[in-house]
């Protein structure tokens, strides 16, 4: 896998886990705070506020990295489509009657499919 690829999954998942810590802070805020009052419930909020704002740190640092993921995807289609395009004049290269055979009765065809539809 490639390096923005994995820099976006692990980026997620980081996020993630900032996400479940928040939810288990903000649950264990709720259970003190019937007890302990005032003090730890300001507690609870400061950890959920900090826990989310790992998570979004987390998550734009995955936005980040998506671009990059994106570029080296589209660099590798790119790549495959150079590659047929070689394989294919090469083809013809080799055997340019059988590739002239081909494109005339693909032609024919598509202009029949064509006449048909009118």
């Amino acid at each position: 896998m490639s390096e923005h690829t994995e820099a976006v999954k692990s980026n997620l998942g980081e996020a993630g886990t900032h996400l479940k810590q928040a939810a288990s802070a903000a649950g264990g805020a709720v259970k003190n705070a019937a007890s302990a009052a005032g003090d730890e419930l300001r507690l609870g909020k400061a950890q959920v506020k900090a826990e989310l704002a790992d998570g979004a740190v987390a998550g734009l640092g995955a936005a980040e990295h998506l671009g990059g993921a994106a570029g080296e995807q589209m660099n590798a289609l790119m790549d495959k489509g150079r590659d047929l395009l070689d394989s294919a004049s090469e083809l013809i290269r080799e055997r340019p009657l059988a590739a002239f055979g081909v494109a005339f009765a693909a032609g024919f065809i598509l202009s029949k499919l064509a006449r048909s539809d009118k």
